[in-house]
């Protein structure tokens, strides 16, 4: 990316890479604010592939498939590269286009892609059957040697995710418990919520212990007004005793 802004003047080449690393801080937490950062790099520089590609990502995060779509293939124009080709892919489920996006996954351009990218265009395909409901066919996709290795891949977690969550949807139930204790065994980061998916297969149901802490608290403080204005009702009494003899 820094070779890439070095075509730019060095001023510009600063604000273009400022509004970059800020589309990569926000793009998780805050899809919206890294768009905002993603279009006033694309204002300053559209030229250069890093930034269209950027463009494409928070456009993708915020769901505006169109406009991810147009932009990475301005990257992929400017390139030639095709790292960018399943994540197009699916841009065109977003779309509502998922025959063109197996149409995609069936392209000479996948077999340029490095293992991971093959995994994720694979994952896209088998979404896309999905969108088709297509149950069966998703599970043979997600079926390959990446899927049965023992290996731990930045991937891994991902896959296994993915073909439990279609076992699951088939009604494979045991199945898919199985394949969600293996996504938990290899989501080493949290990307998935493959340990909540698998407790409640379990039927573990989890109790925030600070909202019990809170409700405990509330009825503690309703007790304590409650014998409060009881106090008060009986003072109140022997005020009024106290009156009553004196009269």
């Amino acid at each position: 990316m820094r070779q890439e802004l070095q075509s730019l003047p060095k001023t510009l080449a600063e604000d273009v890479a400022r509004n970059l690393v800020m589309v990569a801080r926000l793009i998780d937490e805050d899809p919206e604010g890294a768009y905002g950062y993603s279009k006033v790099a694309l204002r300053l520089a559209s030229r250069v592939a890093a930034v269209r590609e950027a463009a494409g990502f928070a456009a993708y995060a915020n769901q505006k498939y169109s406009e991810a779509l147009a932009e990475f293939r301005a990257a992929r124009r400017m390139t030639g590269t095709v790292e960018l080709w399943p994540v197009m892919a699916d841009c065109e489920r977003g779309l509502g286009r998922p025959e063109k996006a197996l149409d995609m996954a069936g392209a000479p351009e996948v077999h340029k892609l490095d293992k991971a990218g093959q995994v994720e265009m694979r994952l896209v395909a088998a979404g896309a059957r999905r969108d088709m409901d297509q149950l069966d066919a998703a599970i043979v996709t997600l079926q390959s040697p990446e899927l049965a290795s023992n290996s731990v891949q930045a991937w891994t977690a991902r896959l296994r995710y993915a073909y439990a969550d279609a076992l699951l949807a088939a009604g494979r139930d045991g199945e898919a418990r199985e394949w969600f204790a293996k996504a938990v065994e290899a989501d080493r980061d949290g990307s998935t919520d493959a340990s909540d998916r698998l407790a409640e297969l379990d039927g573990v149901e989890f109790v925030d212990a600070l909202d019990e802490g809170d409700g405990d608290a509330a009825k503690a403080s309703e007790s304590d007004e409650s014998h409060g204005e009881n106090d008060g009702e009986n003072l109140g009494g022997e005020d009024g005793d106290e009156g009553a003899d004196k009269d």
